[in-house]
C-alpha cells in the first residue's frame, strides 16, 4: 500500500507520502497562503525522490476542511485531477480530525477540543478522543459556532489556531496547559492526514474522486439569524 496526503486546508502547506508502515516522504512549505505555488511541485518531488508514480498508488486522502476557503478549494481540485487521472479512491480527512491526530503527536494528549479560527467572531469546532487503533475520532458533530457558543461546546483541552479565541473555565488541568504550552504551535500537517488515512485504507473507506469534495460548514450558516426568521 502506498498513500499520498496532501494538506492545504490551513495556509500552509504540506505533502506525505506513506506505505504500511513507515512515511517514505514529507515535506513542509510553511509560507503563508502559498499553496497554489506548492502543492503540485511537492507532489512531483513525493513522487520523484521515492520513485513512485501515480498508478502506484493505492489512494490519495487529503484535508477537506473545514479551514482556508481558498485552501481547502485547492486541495480539493488537485486531488480530484490526481485521482482522476488514474482512477484512484481518496480519502478526504477532517481537517478538525487532522488537527487533533496533530496535537497527539505533539503532546501524547488523548482527548482535545479542536478550534480552529473561522474569522467572522466565529471558530470551527469538535471534541475528539483517542480510539483503540490510535486515531483521534470526534464524540460529537464538527460545528461552526461563536466564541461564547464553542466555550460551552468545548469538552476537553483546545488546541488550534482558534484556541485562545475561547475561555473555557470547566476545563482547568495544570500539567495539561503546561504541557501545551511548551508546543510552539500546534498545527495539522499532511503527516496526520497520512496517518487517519493509512487506517481508513485498510478498511477501504474511501470514494470515488468525484466525492472528493470541501467540506466549509459555512455553507449552511451564509444567513444570520434575524435573515433566516425573514424567511420563514
Amino acid at each position: 500500500m502506498k498513500l499520498l496526503a496532501l494538506e492545504s486546508a490551513n495556509e500552509q502547506c504540506s505533502v506525505s507520502l506513506i506505505d504500511d508502515s513507515q512515511e517514505l516522504y514529507f515535506q513542509l512549505d510553511e509560507r503563508a497562503k502559498a499553496q497554489t505555488q506548492t502543492i503540485l511541485p511537492l507532489t512531483e518531488q513525493a513522487l520523484l525522490q521515492t520513485a513512485t508514480q501515480l498508478a502506484d498508488l493505492t489512494a490519495i486522502a487529503f484535508s477537506r476542511g473545514p479551514g482556508s476557503f481558498s485552501g481547502v478549494r485547492i486541495n480539493a481540485a488537485v486531488t480530484q485531477a490526481l485521482a482522476w487521472s488514474q482512477d484512484l479512491p481518496v480519502i478526504p480527512v477532517s481537517s478538525l480530525q487532522a488537527l487533533a491526530q496533530a496535537a497527539y503527536r505533539l503532546t501524547g494528549l488523548q482527548q482535545v477540543t479542536a478550534v480552529l479560527d473561522a474569522r467572522m467572531q466565529e471558530v470551527y469546532i469538535a471534541n475528539f478522543c483517542m480510539d483503540e487503533h490510535g486515531i483521534m475520532q470526534t464524540v460529537d458533530e464538527e460545528k461552526l459556532l461563536n466564541y461564547e457558543q464553542a466555550t460551552a461546546y468545548c469538552k476537553y483541552k483546545p488546541v488550534g489556531s482558534g484556541s485562545e479565541l475561547i475561555k473555557p473555565e470547566h476545563i482547568d488541568s495544570p500539567n495539561i496547559s503546561t504541557q501545551i504550552s511548551s508546543v510552539i504551535k500546534i498545527q495539522a500537517t499532511a503527516q496526520d492526514i497520512a496517518t487517519i488515512a493509512r487506517m481508513r485504507a485498510v478498511q477501504q473507506d474511501w470514494v470515488n474522486a468525484e466525492h472528493a469534495l470541501p467540506v466549509y460548514l459555512r455553507d449552511d450558516a451564509w444567513k444570520k439569524i434575524p435573515e433566516q426568521g425573514k424567511s420563514n
